[in-house]
């Protein structure tokens, strides 16, 4: 499943409404996610699920829980190529934490949040963003000189 898109006389790039961002989140299930400690800069690939306006994503114990420990502050990018048509990404910031309550685990343990990866990984994390972008690029022709 794509984003949902359209060729605009407006140009080949199409900015995407918070909507259509949401849209295109739901429709993939790979990410990248960006952390930062000390100065260094981390971007793993994680499989990731995304439900009610936030993103959830299960790890293990390890170094993604040790950078969101020590700051919680993220970037989550998610994109997709249709070749030869379009491309789209969406970009969010946001805050991410391990869920911890029996609740919200057993609420997170209901969706279909599965690990590509066959291990053991008990740890479910959320980020919830604050801020959403997105964009299309319709691939086609250079333009005219």
């Amino acid at each position: 499943m794509t984003a949902p898109h359209a060729h605009t006389p407006a140009g080949p790039v199409r900015v995407f409404t918070d909507e259509q961002s949401w849209d295109a989140l739901r429709s993939e299930r790979l990410g990248r996610l960006v952390t930062s400690v000390g100065g260094r800069i981390d971007v793993v690939p994680v499989n990731y699920l995304a439900d009610s306006g936030r993103l959830l994503f299960r790890t293990a114990e390890g170094t993604k829980l040790v950078e969101l420990s020590i700051e919680n502050r993220v970037v989550f990018e998610v994109d997709h190529i249709d070749p030869g048509v379009s491309g789209w990404s969406v970009v969010v910031h946001g805050t991410a934490r391990t869920l911890s309550t029996s609740a919200e685990i057993a609420e997170a343990e209901a969706l279909d949040l599965v690990s590509w990866v066959p291990t053991t990984k008990y740890n479910i994390v959320e980020i919830v963003p604050t801020e959403i972008s997105g964009r299309e690029l319709m691939f086609g022709d250079k333009p005219d000189a």
